[in-house]
């Protein structure tokens, strides 16, 4: 109670307090400490027992804080005399993951997923005209080859087309970049695995498309990588979209 003007006494109402678990606290400091660097990649973490003594908590807690970090791909965990926990840092295939499991989680339509592609890609093709490397040619290269030799097999076609997207994405040697379109490539194909959509016309198409864009990155011209990267997006997107409207219409009906 408290004293009002008037001398009354007011109510105060409190709601819970959320009081974090000890896993978490524990968790949430080792998280900071690996990623501000004080915590260098590599770098064993106490012994299970030692971890104990320091912060008189719990095998249980710590042993909960650990999985907790594991889970967050900060730490991996090794069985054995010579084993223990060790210090890693989030790599491109950490932040692909999230990207997969929000895009999965939330359901995202295959046109919001194109409309990203549109907006970003052009400008992974940019980078990588600029920054390529040799490793980064043979890459698109071979997936090029792969993808002309797939014939009518939509799998062989998807996964080659698959990872020249992803290879222009690396070769933009952007780690942002890389892992948000790893994952929405990998979630592209899923949304176009269909033999109605992946015709000859298409095949044919993204032969050539990726040819002239693989020439301008091999030949260091950013703004025609740019150009024909947004081109082919745009029109492999529009194909899509149509087949996919067509097919849940006549799923309704």
């Amino acid at each position: 109670m408290a004293n009002g003007d008037n001398g009354t006494r007011t109510a105060i109402t409190l709601g819970p307090v959320d009081v974090p678990k000890a896993p978490d606290v524990l968790a949430r400091q080792l998280r900071e400490r690996i990623l501000n660097g004080e915590l260098p990649e590599g770098a064993a973490l106490p012994a299970e027992r030692e971890l104990v003594k320091q912060t008189q908590m719990s095998r249980a807690t710590v042993r909960e804080a650990l999985r907790i970090l594991e889970v967050q791909n900060l730490v991996r965990v090794k069985a054995g005399r010579s084993g223990g926990a060790f210090v890693q840092r989030p790599g491109t295939d950490s932040m692909a993951s999230s990207v997969t499991t929000l895009i999965r989680g939330r359901q995202i339509k295959l046109a919001d997923l194109m409309e990203t592609r549109e907006a970003l890609e052009p400008f992974c093709a940019e980078l990588a005209a600029a920054k390529r490397m040799p490793a980064d040619l043979e890459v698109l290269d071979s997936a090029n080859e792969a993808i002309a030799d797939s014939a009518a097999d939509l799998a062989k076609f998807l996964q080659a087309n698959l990872d020249w997207h992803v290879g222009v994405a690396v070769a933009s040697h952007n780690e942002l970049l890389i892992g948000f379109m790893t994952a929405l490539s990998q979630a592209i194909y899923a949304g176009t695995e269909n033999a109605a959509f992946v015709d000859d016309k298409v095949r044919d198409v993204t032969v050539r498309a990726h040819k002239s864009i693989t020439k301008a990155i091999r030949d260091k011209d950013a703004e025609a990588a740019g150009r024909r990267m947004r081109r082919h997006v745009h029109s492999y997107a529009s194909a899509a979209l149509e087949v996919d409207q067509r097919d849940s219409i006549t799923v309704a009906d």
